[in-house]
């Protein structure tokens, strides 16, 4: 450039630019972008942000030289990001693949804007795509996302700044965005926030609101509706079960002497659906329900009541000897418990006989009552592996510093067949979904082609998950056999709207 303003006519300079550049950078650029040992790969591993951004500037004066760093780019953030959502060393996945994928995020944020024209859009794009692809390769991610956010809600937040809680959220956020099936992630969080609210575990609640107003501007009103009512629901059962106890207070005779009772009444359109599991409660335990059912249905009517014990919890006093603690334990262990008042040995069969709890559910609530750190119960023989003549005694040699000992329950990750249910609830959900949308598009079109109504369809509801176009026409077949639409006499490939 110096040259041709010092001698040559100013008139040449774009055409010997042109020429310069082709030979010094277009021709040459593949092999160095793609270079071993020294190419864009090697810099974006090692964090070179020089060398980055002298590629950067260098390719940026030829035409497809950003096109090539961009696909470059693309290759192996996708390569790195597989290895961390499906690599088979990652054990217990759950704990480490939300903290890796925020530090590859933060990695390349860093290098975006250091080395890449400050954020150039079109980086930006593509790197949000390449973790758009490799996340959702992975049917996990929005329950280990969810997951996460579960453990920071839990004690992750426990001296941290306002602030601080706030970038965690936005970050775990920005990983969000990326998922397309939205509706599973939902699911989980339900599941996840109902464990945090009825075992009093949250550990702020304005973190808990920030969550849910970040996850309402992102997805909307209609996405979190539910989540608020869990939290109203909790409000107002504060509100009834001081109610309850004024009104014992009242009686000249407490039914329910010498035992507390704590009721949270959930509304079942807004918390996650629970099997109502069998399980015989003791007789007090009996007295207590019914006394709060009679008082609560004299004050609302045409509501029924159905009691959840799996997602309660007990306490209780007990002696070891001379030694008295109290046991903070879930209201299926505390029925298993109240058992050894009358027995000092019983079998997993009479144990199960006499509470009705189904097996692998006794089996889930057994196992922290063995384990060294709160050894309630013993077993005969020591195994892990339960069969139906094990013996359970009362250890009477128990010992803790503590005098209230809390049994910490079995971690909330789900086990394949729970998977399975989720999956299979998700899927339900997504049927109804579908539909409503055919049915509003048709409504308003009137009549329109196959094609045009799928993707109509598609965008509607994109912002939840992804609806494939299979399912979509089994739908639109099943809205025609219950007679909402019908297929066009002029053209098969036509839908009509039927009012």
């Amino acid at each position: 450039m110096d040259r041709v303003t010092h001698y040559l006519d100013a008139n040449t300079e774009p055409k010997i630019r042109e020429v310069v550049e082709r030979e010094l950078i277009s021709a040459h650029m593949k092999v160095l972008v793609n270079m071993e040992g020294s190419g864009m790969r090697s810099m974006l591993k090692d964090d070179k942000i020089e060398d980055l951004t002298l590629m950067y500037t260098l390719l940026q004066r030829v035409s497809n030289g950003h096109i090539l760093m961009r696909e470059e780019l693309h290759k192996f953030v996708v390569e790195t990001g597989r290895q961390i959502v499906q690599s088979p060393e990652h054990q217990n996945k759950e704990k480490t693949y939300v903290p890796e994928l925020l530090d590859l995020k933060n990695k390349y944020d860093n290098i975006l804007i250091s080395a890449f024209g400050n954020n150039d859009k079109n980086f930006q794009h593509t790197l949000n795509q390449a973790f758009e692809l490799f996340i959702n390769e992975s049917h996990h991610a929005p329950e280990y996302i969810s997951l996460f956010i579960d453990e920071k809600l839990r004690k992750g937040l426990k001296g941290v700044s306002e602030t601080e809680v706030e970038q965690t959220l936005d970050k775990v956020m920005m990983l969000f965005r990326f998922i397309q099936e939205k509706d599973i992630f939902e699911k989980y969080y339900k599941q996840h926030l109902a464990r945090r609210l009825l075992l009093g575990r949250s550990a702020s609640d304005d973190a808990e609101r920030s969550m849910i107003s970040k996850l309402k501007t992102e997805c909307g009103y209609q996405f979190t509706s539910k989540l608020e009512g869990m939290f109203q629901d909790m409000k107002q059962s504060t509100q009834t079960i001081e109610r309850f106890k004024s009104f014992l207070n009242s009686l000249d005779l407490n039914p329910i002497k010498g035992m507390e009772l704590n009721v949270q009444v959930l509304t079942t359109g807004f918390w996650p659906t629970q099997n109502t599991s069998k399980c015989t409660l003791p007789s007090e335990i009996v007295k207590c329900c019914e006394t709060f059912q009679k008082y609560y249905l004299s004050n609302h009517t045409g509501r029924r009541l159905t009691w959840q014990t799996t997602m309660g919890t007990g306490e209780l006093r007990a002696f070891f000897g001379q030694k008295r603690h109290e046991l903070s334990v879930s209201t299926h262990q505390m029925v298993i418990l109240l058992l050894f008042n009358n027995h000092d040995t019983l079998t997993l069969k009479e144990i199960q006989e006499a509470t009705n709890i189904s097996g692998p559910d006794l089996t889930k609530n057994l196992l922290p009552l063995l384990v060294p750190a709160h050894k309630i119960l013993t077993k005969n023989p020591a195994v892990n592996k339960f069969s139906p003549t094990d013996q359970f005694s009362f250890n009477e040699n128990f010992k803790s510093k503590l005098f209230r000992v809390k049994v910490i329950q079995v971690v909330q990750k789900e086990s394949e067949p729970e998977r399975g249910e989720t999956q299979k609830k998700v899927d339900e959900d997504r049927k109804h979904m579908i539909e409503a949308a055919i049915v509003r598009t048709m409504k308003m079109r009137k009549n329109m082609q196959h094609a045009n109504l799928v993707a109509e369809v598609t965008k509607q509801l994109s912002s939840r998950f992804r609806p494939n176009p299979l399912t979509i026409k089994k739908r639109i077949e099943s809205l025609i056999e219950r007679e909402y639409l019908e297929r066009s006499s002029a053209d098969r490939k036509v839908y009509n709207y039927l009012a």
